[in-house]
């Protein structure tokens, strides 16, 4: 029977070693058939670890940040070879896309704070590949309102593709906490504080959160609010790493990323290396862990109200995560999850696939729910207006109101991209608007055409890079900062 066992186990192995193997060939010969990596690719700049970042304050922060980011301009912008000396690329110094040339330079840390006294304060957390940039316009209402605003860039992040190569999310969490104790210091520690975070800026902004209900040195939040938040991970993020196994060899050190792009996103990497999804994944598995174990602890009772954005399409994250792994386990404290459906007035029925169209009537529990959730669409009777169908926590009736606006004709959903940005940005925005301009309107290009033209698929594109419903999403956000007599 032992021998058996033993048999079968090394049949297993050796099944398991051949698929291993498979795979490694084919990514080796993947990597070596894309493109070729350039400086923004190779040249890591150096940044702080976690224990150097709990060891520092805000001043301290943003010197080290401007050392990364003259590493870059010394050993990326001013050696940029002849060949890569072109307009669209954010790294040559003449592009209109550098992002230095502008008024701002949105990929570092920023700060924000009111006229007056500070009557709260917020910390901002921006998502993988991402910068501060996508925080701004969140962080400008709170300003409004009189909170300081604390937006940081995550290591790795906002210099050039290659800082993802190297940094561990650790360092990220660390970035967190010096956001929070900034703002705090800032703002005293008898006021609101809310933590604010987008894609994997919402799962560090849990973990924070869940951190703080065990750790009496970490201000707890009052209030989280999470745009698209990472909160569920794919078996292929799992298992990402091993798809860098090929480049310990120089000659397939390409197999250390997914992507390899066209840099002409001025507050935003396209390429895409492995360890970036690596170390996100690490922060859900954190996530999920530390909700286990605050729910078995009972401390979860204890975490703040969470208001979610989430459209119920998206190819990022996973919207029923977001609503089985997250709101499924809140405890009844007055949380929300808002939902953004498609567009079922868009000229694309007869081409979306069935099970995208109707993704929402399988997406949520029955009511009643511990959670309240709206869900903004399509009215049913009236087509001069959207709507925002709400049923309360513990509720099954259905409160509507109208929105007063509609769903752009041509856009059939919004994407995991489009939440932070009104449609009136200047970058990603779809419509004119007095917001600043960056020499580019990436919401406003048009992709009709031949194909094979141009840098990028047209999918990239076409994708909705900026929300219609920004106006309601920010109302909703006003209605749980608290204002002043």
């Amino acid at each position: 029977m032992l021998a058996r066992v033993r048999k079968v186990l090394r049949r297993i192995g050796i099944a398991i070693g051949i698929v291993i193997a498979t795979i490694l060939v084919v990514r080796s010969i993947d990597a070596w058939r894309s493109p070729p990596l350039k400086l923004w690719h190779t040249q890591v700049p150096h940044e702080l670890d976690a224990g150097e970042i709990d060891a520092t304050d805000w001043e301290a922060w943003v010197v080290a940040e401007n050392s990364a980011f003259a590493e870059v301009q010394s050993k990326v912008i001013d050696a940029l070879p002849a060949d890569d000396q072109i307009a669209i690329n954010r790294y040559f110094s003449a592009s209109p896309i550098n992002p230095v040339r502008f008024a701002q330079n949105w990929n570092h840390s920023f700060v924000l704070t009111p006229i007056d006294t500070p009557r709260g304060a917020v910390v901002l957390l921006h998502g993988l590949t991402d910068s501060p940039y996508s925080m701004r316009h969140i962080a400008l209402r709170y300003v409004e309102h009189g909170y300081v605003a604390v937006a940081v860039r995550m290591p790795g992040h906002g210099t050039v593709p290659a800082g993802l190569t190297t940094t561990r999310w650790e360092a990220w969490l660390a970035a967190t906490r010096l956001a929070v104790r900034t703002a705090r210091a800032m703002a005293g520690d008898k006021v609101p504080l809310h933590v604010v975070g987008y894609s994997n800026g919402g799962a560090l902004a849990l973990k924070y959160a869940l951190d703080s209900l065990s750790d009496p040195k970490l201000p707890r939040p009052d209030r989280l609010v999470l745009l698209s938040p990472m909160v569920g991970i794919t078996s292929f993020a799992r298992f990402a790493g091993v798809l860098g196994w090929p480049a310990a060899f120089p000659s397939f050190a390409k197999a250390a990323w997914l992507d390899v792009l066209p840099e002409y996103n001025p507050f935003k990497y396209n390429s895409f290396p492995v360890n970036a999804a690596r170390q996100s994944s690490q922060v859900v598995r954190a996530v999920q862990e530390e909700f286990a174990n605050a729910a078995e602890s009972g401390v979860l009772a204890k975490l703040p109200p969470v208001l979610t954005f989430q459209s119920v399409l998206d190819a990022t994250v996973s919207t029923s995560a977001v609503v089985d792994a997250l709101y499924r386990n809140l405890p009844a404290n007055g949380s929300e999850l808002v939902l953004f459906d498609v567009n079922h007035r868009a000229g694309v029925g007869p081409i979306i696939r069935p099970e995208q169209a109707n993704v929402l009537a399988s997406l949520l529990p029955p009511a009643p729910r511990q959670f309240a959730v709206t869900v903004v669409g399509n009215a049913v009777e009236d087509a001069s207006t959207d709507e925002a169908r709400t049923v309360a926590a513990g509720a099954t009736e259905t409160q509507v109101n109208a929105l007063g606006r509609l769903y752009p004709k041509d856009l059939y959903s919004l994407s995991h991209v489009a939440l932070p940005f009104p449609l009136q940005d200047g970058l990603y925005g779809s419509e004119p608007g007095a917001n600043d301009s960056f020499g580019v309107r990436l919401g406003m290009v048009a992709v009709r055409g031949e194909r094979g033209a141009l840098i990028v698929g047209a999918d990239t594109l076409m994708r909705a890079s900026s929300n219609p419903f920004f106006d309601y999403m920010l109302e909703r956000i006003d209605a749980d900062i608290p204002k002043a007599e």
